[in-house]
């Protein structure tokens, strides 16, 4: 039987949302890996209550993440039923649409009937009435952007979400998606990308600046870079890390000798900082206040209190910020 940490709020950082009145916690739990088919039940509520126990309100899922399709969800379901049915005002549950579901024309990108559909199928596996945001998961560059924002607009008014968000979305499209969704009276209050040391793409597409702009929230996923911003590769691939075990997202060929020299380079500046590289990673995302959460990943509880130590130092000196930039450009 789960009883609850009654102390959950004390430590836990709690980020505005852009200009919205919605707060989302520092670091949130992103249920991408580690709740598919594949996965042991046992230990997916282990992480939820670990999560949940540490302030961690917020917990992302999209329709496709498993293996199978769909999976996540329905693992999410049970443990939100069997551990967090009277819990369920004090969380921040979402979910997203936009890449393959099922065959056929209608089962994939972004038009009204893919979301709407979408939106429906995922409250039946979560046991839900409603999200707390709904996003639309990728740019679709054949439907038109305006059917695709009436679709998440029409889900906010049936009350299937209070909020919508955009993910996978570039500086210029993240522009005009507001504009049609203001018009429209759409809370619309967030952006999901990836962001990372090693990958820097919403800064070079414009899309950082642009949510500040705009007062839209950002919460970023692969903030480790599949874990490559950790401990677990400072000597080489491990035999049991997800790149062996995986390869999907992260490949072999992608850790050369350089992304190794600059790992260990990084896990020297955050030593002399106190922390891990882990730590160290989530910090630098958290530090300018521009991003609001960090989605992290984890395939056991430990990892999810290691990171959410990252909280307890997001500043860094000019220096330091210099240096991590001149390992990543290969100017050590």
């Amino acid at each position: 039987m789960y009883s609850v940490n009654e102390k959950r709020y004390e430590t836990m950082v709690y980020n505005r949302c852009g200009k919205s009145g919605l707060k989302l916690p520092a670091v949130s739990l992103g249920l991408w890996h580690n709740f598919g088919d594949n996965s042991d039940f046992d230990n997916m509520k282990a992480m939820c209550r670990t999560a949940f126990d540490n302030g961690i309100t917020h917990f992302d899922l999209a329709n496709n993440y498993g293996p199978v399709e769909g999976a996540a969800e329905i693992n999410f379901g049970k443990i939100l039923k069997e551990d967090f049915a009277g819990l369920r005002d004090e969380m921040i549950i979402s979910t997203k649409a936009g890449y393959y579901m099922w065959p056929g024309p209608y089962g994939d990108w972004g038009s009204r009937k893919y979301l709407i559909s979408s939106i429906d199928q995922s409250l039946k596996r979560m046991g839900l009435e409603y999200v707390d945001i709904f996003y639309h998961h990728r740019m679709d560059p054949e439907t038109p952007l305006e059917e695709t924002m009436e679709a998440l607009a029409q889900i906010v008014r049936s009350g299937k979400a209070l909020y919508v968000g955009i993910s996978n979305y570039d500086g210029p499209t993240l522009e005009k998606a507001s504009a049609i969704l203001t018009e429209l009276h759409v809370p619309f209050i967030i952006n999901q990308n990836r962001y990372s040391i090693f990958d820097r793409t919403i800064e070079q597409n414009g899309l950082k600046e642009k949510a500040k702009e705009l007062g839209k929230g950002i919460i970023c996923f692969s903030p480790l870079a599949q874990g490559l911003l950790t401990d677990r590769y400072l000597n080489g691939i491990p035999e049991d890390s997800r790149i062996k075990t995986d390869g999907r997202f992260l490949r072999e060929s992608s850790i050369t000798d350089e992304k190794l020299s600059q790992i260990r380079a990084l896990n020297e500046v955050a030593k002399r900082r106190g922390q891990t590289l882990a730590e160290m990673a989530l910090a630098w995302i958290l530090k300018d206040g521009y991003v609001t959460s960090v989605l992290i990943g984890a395939s056991k509880p430990a990892q999810i209190l290691d990171n959410i130590k990252a909280i307890n130092n997001t500043e860094f000196t000019a220096q330091e910020l210099k240096e991590i930039d001149d390992i990543c450009a290969g100017k050590m």
